[in-house]
C-alpha cells in the first residue's frame, strides 16, 4: 500500500512539473501575440485551454485519491496540501494568460497597446517568465532559500505594474479611451500572474519547512543569530585558553 502511496504522490509532482510547463508556454504565446499583434500566437494559446483543464482534472482526482488511499500524515500532508493549492494557482495563471491572447485576438489586426509603451509590456512578459521559469525549478527540486527569491522578482513586476498605471493615472495621456482600459487590464493581468508565482513559492517553502514564508525568514533570522552568539562565545574561550598557557 506505501509503494503505490508514494506512486500517487510522485505522479502528483509530475503533473505539477507538466501543468506548470503548460502555464507558461501559455503565456508566452499569449504575450508574444500581445507583442507582435500575432493572430496564430492568440489561437496557440487558447488551443492549450482544453489540456490545461485536462491537467487540472486529474491533479483533482489524484488529490482526491491520496487524501483517500491513506491518511497521510507530516511532510506527505503536506504535500498534498500544498499541491491542491498549486493547482488552483497554475489553473488562474492559465487564465490571466488567456485573457492576454483573448484582449491580442480581439484587437487583429491591430496592435493592443500603443506604440510607445510596448517595450514596458516586453519587459513584464520577460519578468513573468523568469519567474514562471523559476518556479519550475522548485516544483523539480523543492527549497526553500531558492523560492523566497521570486518574492524579490514579484517586486519588479509590482514596480512596472505601478509606473505603468501612473502613466495612465497622473500624465497627459496621449492614446484613446479604449486603449487606456486595454492597458490598465493587461498590465494588472501581468502582475497577478507574478503574484501566483509566489503563491506557489510560498507553497513550495511550506512543504520543504512546515512554514510560512515569514515564519522561515524569522527563524532563518534567529538561527543566525544564536550561531554568531555561539561563534563569539567561542572565540572569547579560545582567547582565555591562550590566556590560561
Amino acid at each position: 500500500m506505501r509503494i503505490a502511496y508514494r506512486e500517487h504522490l510522485d505522479n502528483f509532482a509530475h503533473d505539477l512539473i507538466v501543468m506548470c510547463d503548460t502555464v507558461r508556454s501559455l503565456m508566452a504565446d499569449a504575450s508574444d501575440a500581445l507583442l507582435r499583434a500575432s493572430l496564430e500566437s492568440a489561437e496557440d494559446a487558447l488551443s492549450k485551454a482544453d489540456s490545461l483543464n485536462e491537467i487540472r482534472l486529474r491533479c483533482e482526482d489524484r488529490a482526491v485519491a491520496l487524501l483517500a488511499l491513506e491518511g497521510p500524515v507530516a511532510r506527505d500532508l503536506r504535500q498534498v496540501v500544498s499541491s491542491i493549492y498549486i493547482v488552483e494557482d497554475f489553473a488562474r495563471m492559465g487564465a490571466l494568460a488567456m485573457h492576454v491572447a483573448k484582449s491580442a485576438r480581439r484587437r487583429h489586426p491591430d496592435n493592443t497597446l500603443p506604440q510607445p509603451l510596448i517595450g514596458y509590456f516586453q519587459e513584464l512578459a520577460r519578468l513573468v517568465d523568469e519567474m514562471s521559469d523559476k518556479t519550475r525549478d522548485i516544483l523539480v527540486d523543492p527549497n526553500a532559500d531558492v523560492a523566497l527569491v521570486l518574492a524579490q522578482d514579484d517586486d519588479a513586476v509590482d514596480d512596472l505594474h505601478g509606473y505603468v498605471l501612473t502613466m495612465l493615472t497622473q500624465r497627459e495621456w496621449q492614446h484613446s479611451a479604449r486603449e487606456a482600459v486595454d492597458v490598465a487590464l493587461l498590465a494588472r493581468f501581468y502582475e497577478r500572474y507574478a503574484d501566483h508565482c509566489v503563491n506557489v513559492a510560498a507553497r513550495i517553502v511550506y512543504l520543504t519547512t512546515g512554514l510560512s514564508p515569514d515564519e522561515y525568514i524569522e527563524k532563518k533570522e534567529r538561527d543566525q543569530a544564536e550561531a554568531d552568539i555561539a561563534a563569539r562565545f567561542a572565540e572569547l574561550e579560545r582567547q582565555f585558553s591562550r590566556g590560561q598557557d
